[in-house]
């Protein structure tokens, strides 16, 4: 892979990167066509990346189909799927790691220590091993984003990294992969996500501005359904993730919450009224 790379740079080619772990969904592709209008040449790759998840995490029922993952990207026109397995990216003595200071003591950094290590240590490798000009990285992991953005500024990679918005069933449930662990009855009790968030968008245009207030809210809305246990629900800012008591200006809500065993994430920017939203990430 990083041959055939560097030859494609000495030839003045573009090279986009999306990193995957798999199991494609419609969330997925569309980063993949974004990417295809990015540059030449379009590597998605395929790791589910054992560093990442803790040791009571679902790394061993992460759901996995090489087979129907290349039958979905067929039609989207990709150069090169690279699959690489554990032993490759890990060898036997393996040990080194990338640690952001800040930016993973908020949200799922809290519950969840040393996934965003495994997280900028594996996405370092990929763009070490592909050399992407350009690498894209969906929305709905809002905090990874910041996470890659924040290592490629302070460790000066050539790679500009694009988020692309979350894409939604729908019903309006945020992609996931993980969302094919829930069973027809916990998929209700998992659109309390998205129906909180909304909810939470509408009050700040009415001019509700005390962020506790929306929390509460949102929190009572989600434990309406007993199936549901919340890791977090916070209202932060958007480049910082500290957490904001008044929401003058746009504003990251974000979430966490087990469906019974399936953790799910999704995010909503809140906008005073007058104000607009752009990708704060960048």
């Amino acid at each position: 892979m990083q041959r055939e790379c560097d030859a494609l740079r000495t030839k003045g080619k573009r090279i986009v990167l999306v990193p995957t772990m798999g199991y494609l969904h419609e969330g997925h592709l569309s980063l993949i066509r974004e990417g295809r209008s990015r540059g030449d040449f379009l590597v998605v790759s395929i790791f589910v990346n054992p560093t990442q998840f803790g040791p009571r995490e679902d790394f061993q029922a992460y759901p996995r189909d090489l087979k129907r993952d290349v039958q979905l990207m067929k039609p989207e026109r990709v150069d090169a799927v690279f699959y690489p397995d554990a032993r490759e990216m890990y060898g036997a003595h393996f040990q080194t790691s990338i640690r952001l200071s800040c930016l993973p003591k908020y949200l799922c950094g809290r519950s969840r220590p040393t996934h965003f290590t495994g997280v900028a240590t594996v996405v370092a490798k990929l763009f070490n091993i592909v050399r992407p000009h350009v690498a894209l990285f969906g929305e709905k992991d809002f905090q990874q984003l910041l996470v890659i953005r924040r290592m490629v500024e302070d460790l000066n990679f050539d790679v500009e990294v694009i988020g692309v918005p979350t894409v939604r069933e729908p019903d309006g449930l945020a992609m996931s992969s993980r969302n094919t662990y829930l069973t027809a009855e916990q998929r209700a009790a998992a659109l309390s996500l998205f129906q909180s968030l909304k909810e939470a968008r509408k009050q700040v245009l009415e001019g509700e501005r005390d962020a506790a207030k929306i929390l509460q809210r949102a929190s009572d809305r989600i434990r309406a359904y007993p199936e549901a246990t919340i890791d977090y629900v916070a209202i932060c800012d958007p480049e910082t993730l500290q957490p904001l008591e008044k929401i003058t200006r746009p504003a990251l809500m974000a979430l966490a919450v087990k469906i019974d065993k399936t953790r799910l994430i999704d995010n909503i920017m809140l906008c005073p009224e007058g104000m607009s939203g752009s990708d704060p990430g960048r």
